[in-house]
């Protein structure tokens, strides 16, 4: 089984893909945040560092699907290639970040690897308003997160409603990290878990 899990900066994600990681045994695969060279540069000026950034997370994305997912019998991933391209990048253009001309260069790399890519059994979308994320965002720390402009991350949630609204590549569970704290609740946890399980979920997973 693959799980993706979606989500807007700050949504909740990774803590998500720990807690399922540990719970039914599903190998953890993380978005490379940490290991990108050019995030800081980007955040601090956009319309310089897009198609760097951009690309870069594409190419790690393959390397996660090449040498972890596809070859994982059970995994759950923070962040899908499918958010890399049509929520981030396609906003970055939209805004005016990316020209076309890289927009386009973009999506041909996009569309020449995602047939290589397994498709997931299940989407988990963690949606979060905007006042969630930014608190969610405050409380980790990372420096270069906490000037990132209040639209931008509006313009993302939009494109976030908008895709999973057409998404047709598995079923879809909806999650509001405004109203479930998966993260500290216990019984909200249980009640989550219990939801999981209705799309196939056990402990453990065979």
């Amino acid at each position: 089984m693959y799980i993706a899990i979606a989500g807007n900066i700050g949504s909740g994600k990774s803590t998500l893909t720990g807690l399922l990681a540990e719970r039914y045994g599903l190998l953890p695969v993380y978005e490379a945040v940490d290991e990108n060279p050019y995030l800081a540069d980007f955040y601090a000026h956009m319309g310089r560092w897009a198609f760097q950034s951009q690309v870069f997370f594409l190419a790690k994305r393959l390397k996660q699907h090449l040498e972890q997912i596809n070859p994982a019998q059970h995994v759950v991933q923070d962040r899908t290639i499918f958010e890399d391209a049509f929520i981030f990048a396609q906003n970055l253009w939209l805004e005016g970040h990316l020209s076309e001309r890289d927009w386009q260069t973009y999506l041909a790399l996009y569309e020449g690897i995602a047939p290589a890519l397994r498709k997931p059994d299940l989407l988990i979308y963690v949606r979060a308003s905007v006042e969630t994320l930014q608190a969610h965002i405050a409380r980790r720390g990372r420096a270069y997160e906490q000037t990132i402009p209040t639209a931008y991350l509006a313009s993302l949630n939009r494109l976030y409603e908008a895709w999973v609204g057409a998404y047709d590549l598995s079923p879809v569970l909806v999650i509001s990290s405004d109203t479930v704290n998966y993260a500290e609740d216990e019984e909200a946890r249980e009640l989550m878990f219990r939801m999981l399980e209705a799309y196939g979920l056990s402990t453990p997973l065979v």
